[in-house]
């Protein structure tokens, strides 16, 4: 007898939920086979068998949380019409055994036909009350990828009536006292948002979050992209956009002032040396943070293909738990969104994180005799005031805005 163990995840994650069996008890598996779905605090990841054989229990159901060293099912050396065998007990008539043995080769058969596919395609596959074995894979090795989901049925899924259940007749009109009833619609909170949801209220019960904002007239990033967007495409094949302009200069900026590189650990100051710059992104099942290693030591490509290549496996839930580890500081880019001005949320321990938002043509006084009309752009330093104070905070933001204002310099120093 071999036990199925959740397996040591991630420093930071001790528990997930499971969120799919991927076999059924008599199914045959052999090392190395996808199991079980696991959702996590961050992200969604398959646990495979370590031994071959028949599973013989399922200890766990979907929906349950497991920590790690869990045993969730138990496999049996053998095949399965010898484990059924050895848990059958009396004869049994001609018509009842080949009943029984009908059921067993039914039952064998999802695992037999089933295709290889990762974790976003099962789940855009039942989303979509999609067959995985009718989508043919765009992966050289067979295994379904979410796009090849999405191009068999590009059509969204008919979305069904939400039930609706009375409201508690408790509930009052608070203007007119009045006791009535109104339809509403109870939605259990995914695993990701209850932790999203809890860190964040953990960020400022915890920390002393201050936020500064300051304007970057974009008129010079816009000028350079249109002058270089073609050459540099030719060359590497992406385009050049702003997160790269971005992120050098939070770099740059950080460089001359640590303490936003930081982190506090009990009584001392954890002062990085290396600069890992998480990059917001809205993912479908809530906001994550993908982390740019050496962001340093990249030039504006490799950070534009980087920032590409993680924003895409964020929107097919293909993010991995080293995508999202060891963020130093953070941007965000509400902008997308038409955000005008926000305050953006410390993303703990980091103790600084960087609000982009909308370009807005505005009318600006060049003199104290011109004016002209100019895409402006206004940007947001949240700050942990325990250990950074207002002076270095409002310099820093100073230091971007004079980086990006004049981007050759950025372009000189990659």
């Amino acid at each position: 007898m071999m036990e199925i163990k959740v397996p040591e995840l991630a420093e930071s994650i001790s528990e997930g939920t499971i969120s799919q069996w991927l076999i059924n008890i008599g199914d045959k598996v052999s090392k190395g086979d996808s199991v079980v779905e696991l959702e996590t605090d961050k992200v969604n990841i398959e646990l495979n068998a370590e031994y071959s054989g028949v599973v013989t229990k399922v200890l766990k159901e979907t929906g349950d949380t497991v920590e790690v060293g869990d045993v969730i099912a138990i496999i049996e050396d053998g095949t399965a019409e010898e484990t059924v065998v050895t848990t059958t007990a009396p004869e049994k008539s001609v018509e009842e055994t080949l009943n029984q043995q009908t059921i067993r080769s039914e039952q064998d058969l999802p695992k037999a036909n089933r295709p290889i596919a990762s974790p976003a395609a099962r789940k855009w596959a039942r989303e979509l009350g999609i067959d995985l074995n009718q989508v043919n894979s765009s992966d050289p090795l067979g295994r379904i990828k979410s796009n090849d989901v999405k191009a068999y049925s590009p059509a969204p899924p008919v979305k069904e009536e939400p039930k609706l259940e009375k409201a508690s007749p408790k509930r009052k009109d608070q203007q007119n006292d009045v006791e009535f009833d109104k339809p509403v619609e109870r939605v259990k909170m995914s695993r990701r948002r209850q932790t999203i949801a809890k860190r964040l209220v953990e960020v400022q019960q915890t920390a002393a979050m201050l936020t500064t904002f300051n304007e970057v007239d974009m008129s010079a990033i816009m000028d350079l992209r249109n002058k270089r967007k073609d050459a540099f495409f030719d060359k590497h094949g992406v385009r050049l956009g702003f997160m790269s302009f971005f992120t050098k200069a939070v770099v740059s900026a950080l460089k001359q002032f640590p303490l936003l590189n930081a982190e506090i650990q009990g009584d001392e100051l954890l002062i990085k040396k290396f600069y890992d710059i998480g990059i917001a992104v809205a993912a479908p099942e809530g906001l994550v943070v993908p982390v740019v290693r050496n962001a340093n030591q990249k030039n504006f490509a490799e950070i534009e293909q980087e920032i590409g290549n993680l924003g895409k496996k964020a929107r097919d839930n293909a993010l991995t738990l080293n995508d999202l580890q060891g963020g130093t500081f953070t941007i965000t880019n509400g902008g997308v969104f038409g955000s005008l001005m926000s305050t953006p949320i410390l993303n703990s321990p980091q103790v600084g994180i960087l609000g982009m938002h909308k370009i807005q043509t505005r009318p600006i006084a060049i003199d104290s005799e011109r004016m002209a009309n100019r895409p402006m752009m206004y940007i947001a330093l949240s700050y942990d005031h325990r250990i950074v104070d207002g002076k270095e905070a409002v310099s820093f933001l100073a230091m971007v805005k004079e980086l990006l204002e004049d981007p050759e310099t950025l372009l000189l120093e990659s």
